[in-house]
């Protein structure tokens, strides 16, 4: 079951019922101002989400779309943090890049141990 990944704010909200921010976030390993931020909607980092699911006692291939394909055949993910310095197009650029390069990757293994 794919989780879109503005659901991992409702779902902070849920667990956290009507307990502060700042006790809450010290559980989960993150500053205040960064669980506030991801409730409202805001991209975690990657080890930021790793924690909050943690926490969240969730799979993060629930949010990610993995589900069992990921036990399949291994897929690259490609993360960037939120950064105003990085362009869109140079994120799904780069995105390509990575996922192209994994291809290759599993090419040449199949060649190697077919």
């Amino acid at each position: 079951m794919l989780l879109p990944i503005k659901e991992l704010g409702r779902l902070i909200a849920v667990k956290r019922g009507g307990r502060g921010v700042r006790a809450t976030a010290a559980d989960v390993g993150i500053s205040a101002a960064t669980l506030s931020r991801v409730e409202n909607g805001h991209m975690p980092d990657l080890e930021t989400f790793a924690k909050i699911c943690r926490w969240l006692d969730r799979d993060a291939r629930e949010f990610l779309g993995l589900g069992d394909q990921a036990e399949q055949s291994p897929q690259a993910v490609v993360h960037f943090r939120k950064q105003k310095t990085v362009a869109p197009e140079t994120a799904v650029a780069l995105g390509e890049l990575i996922l192209a390069a994994q291809r290759a990757i599993q090419a040449r293994n199949q060649l190697i141990d077919p």
